[in-house]
């Protein structure tokens, strides 16, 4: 499994329109993506710093979406956000929640 870390600034006063758009009209097209697994989206305590984790079956799966839909998802932000949203992605080792390969396997 893969993690895709998106970290972005939010414009001021734009949380409830971004957690709406999130709802709405974002978490609809990661839904419909081949391999997405899970997204997480965390907040600071100003409302503004937002870091999403969206879970993928494999390495290519988070590529096709970077390279895809995620342009989609940009346009959908545009307008709440300030800055370039950084993305990384890496490898899940270990959750709680999501079975895993066994790595000692690997």
């Amino acid at each position: 499994m893969f993690a895709r870390t998106l970290s972005v600034q939010l414009q001021p006063n734009k949380f409830a329109e971004f957690t709406k758009a999130v709802e709405t009209n974002i978490l609809p097209l990661l839904r419909k993506q081949q391999g997405f697994r899970d997204e997480l989206i965390l907040f600071a305590p100003d409302n503004v710093d937002v870091l999403a984790i969206s879970l993928w079956d494999t390495e290519k799966n988070a590529a096709t979406y970077e390279g895809g839909t995620y342009k989609d998802v940009l346009k959908i932000m545009e307008s709440m956000t300030t800055g370039t949203p950084k993305v990384l992605v890496r490898e899940v080792i270990s959750s709680t929640l999501h079975k895993i390969r066994d790595v000692a396997a690997a």
